[in-house]
């Protein structure tokens, strides 16, 4: 059993269900290159699951990435991930997880700021990253469903997830 401690997490100011999620262009890497894209290039082709994450690597990216691929929301939907991790890692990570979906590199955090998501990585100053976070999106970039999590570790009702995309697709 792995020992950790639960912390609790500063009330986000997130995009909420209803607005207009904010537009970025970062490098969307899959698993054999990455490019620089927006997120609006993506929406323009219907419905986006945008899942916010920790680092590569860390047990709970592992966990939210395994859930998801198991559950194929991919077939309905666009889904792509974003954290601070590099191209590189995020190309290792998406080999090793053996997953379809493609991850945005946002090494400043500015896209979780932008989202209202990001906080500092354990206590570590000047280091930040999201919280894991789950917005759905449609064409417009219009929020049709947000979870966010208020404490580390956390993760979203998986089945709720399922539900909304059901809804919106």
């Amino acid at each position: 059993m792995v020992d950790f401690d639960v912390v609790e997490l500063e009330e986000a100011d997130h995009v909420e269900v209803g607005e207009q999620a904010p537009d970025f262009v970062r490098p969307l890497v899959n698993d054999e290159y990455w490019q620089n894209t927006s997120l609006s290039e993506l929406t323009d082709d219907g419905p986006v699951l945008l899942v916010f994450h920790p680092m590569d690597g860390a047990f709970p990216s592992t966990y939210i990435w395994n859930e998801l691929r198991d559950r194929e929301l991919g077939e309905q939907l666009t889904v792509v991930g974003c954290s601070i991790s590099d191209p590189y890692a995020h190309k290792r990570f998406i080999g090793e997880r053996g997953m379809d979906y493609r991850l945005f590199s946002d090494p400043s955090a500015e896209v979780a700021r932008e989202y209202g998501i990001d906080h500092e990585l354990d206590g570590m100053a000047g280091i930040r990253e999201p919280r894991p976070a789950v917005f759905l999106l449609d064409e417009e970039r219009t929020v049709q469903y947000a979870w966010v999590a208020s404490q580390w570790p956390e993760f979203p009702d998986y089945d709720e997830i399922e539900s909304a995309v059901e809804s919106h697709t």
